[in-house]
């Protein structure tokens, strides 16, 4: 591939990611609109026409690395281990 295919290509990456990141702060604006209309009418699920959209509490449990590390640090290390990813950037 030459030097132009290759830039054509970022470029063009470049402008899609572009058009997702404006469709995704399109859709997080709506979902904030929507989210307001179920807070303001004091509701956690609602059905309108086909759809049933829900805006509910979820409880939930995480386990705390960095307070388990601190008083732990023999177990931390023990049950530790190194991962290897690749990662892809466009800068």
């Amino acid at each position: 591939m030459s030097t132009n295919e290759i830039t054509k290509k970022i470029r063009e990456l470049k402008e899609l990611q572009a058009l997702m990141e404006q469709a995704q702060a399109e859709a997080e604006a709506i979902k904030d609109d929507l989210k307001a209309l179920m807070i303001e009418t004091g509701t956690d699920e609602m059905s309108v026409d086909v759809f049933k959209i829900r805006y509910a509490i979820v409880k939930g449990s995480r386990f705390d690395t960095a307070a388990f590390k601190k008083t732990h640090a023999d177990l931390y290390a023990q049950y530790t281990r190194q991962t290897e990813t690749r990662r892809f950037t466009v800068a």
